[in-house]
Formats: C-alpha cells, structure tokens, sequence
C-alpha cells in the first residue's frame, strides 16, 4: 500500500489521488483498504512514517565505524547523500506532502526527521571531542541540519544538480563545502 501511495502521489500528488486508485494500484478493495486505515490522510502518515525508517535503516546500515574523526563525518555525509540518491521518489513525496497531515501527525514526522539529524549530530559531536573541530553546540546542531539539507537538495533540484553532476562529483563537491565551513572555527 505505501509504495503504491508513494507511485500515486508523485504522479498525481496527494489532494489529487483519490483512496480508491490507492486501493486498485495496492491490489485491495476499498473496503479492504478501509480495514486498515480512517482516511487518506492516515495513508499518508504511513508513507512519511515508512519512508523516515526506511531512511535511517538504510543510513545505519551505510554508517562506517572502522573510522574516526573528521574522515568519519565525510563517510556520514557520502552515506546519507547515498541513501537519500536511493530514495529519493520517497524523500520528495514526503516532503511535498507532509504539509497535509493533521497537526498531532506532522509532529511525530518532524520528530523522526529530528531523529536523523541526531545522527548526523553524533559524528559531528565525535569530531569535537576528539579535537578535529571547535564547534559550539548551537554550531553542531545547525551543521548536522545543513548536511541534511544538502542531501536533501540532490532530490528537491535534481533537474538542475544531476544534471550537472554524478552523485559522486555532488557529494565530493558538498562535503568540500561543509567542510570548510564547519573547519572555519
């Protein structure tokens, strides 16, 4: 059922999909559907909910522990843009459509996108203590939710970004840029 929600919302866009094409491209009833779920809106809140675990299951398992410091953070950064390249159909639907959920909802998936950036907070906060950055807390925070945003970037312009790059010249060219930015202080 997600992944046909998923087909169906990046066709047609959420307002636009009725549940019943849901259901047909699912390979249930509407009634079947009706089962599982109250409302569209409760289909959508299992495509963000699926797709942010997807997502940091996919990162966890790309994560590299064999290194340390700062060639740890730029194997975060690759394995992020690399998982995002991976789903990245997913990664746009949601956030084109996350806008619709009800309110109760939207938070619990803005708290799992907080969750991701904890992740990458993680490595950053290792490459403080070790020494090989002098950030400040505000500064780790805010680095982590730019690394995001850069991974985030190859999927919202694509038309434009891979178009012009492999995803390995984009991520080498964005960690450069991080880099520099967050060596800086």
């Amino acid at each position: 059922m997600i992944k046909a929600a998923v087909t169906l919302f990046k066709q047609k866009g959420f307002h636009r999909t009725t549940t019943r094409e849901i259901a047909k491209e699912s390979g249930f009833s509407i009634g079947t559907l009706y089962e599982y779920i109250g409302s569209k809106e409760d289909i959508l809140y299992l495509v963000c909910d699926a797709i942010y675990d997807e997502v940091r299951e996919n990162l966890m398992q790309r994560l590299n522990h064999d290194v340390e410091g700062i060639e740890s953070l730029k194997s975060a950064i690759a394995a992020l843009f690399k998982v995002i390249d991976d789903l990245q159909d997913e990664v746009l639907v949601m956030y084109q459509e996350s806008k619709s959920l009800p309110k109760e909802a939207l938070t619990y998936v803005l708290q799992k996108e907080n969750g991701m950036v904890a992740m990458i907070e993680e490595v950053i906060k290792e490459c403080v203590v070790r020494g090989d950055l002098h950030l400040s807390e505000d500064e780790v925070k805010l680095g982590a939710n730019n690394i995001l945003v850069q991974a985030h970037m190859w999927t919202f312009r694509r038309w434009v970004v891979q178009n012009k790059y492999s995803l390995e010249e984009y991520t080498d060219l964005q960690t450069n840029l991080i880099l520099k930015g967050l060596l800086k202080n």
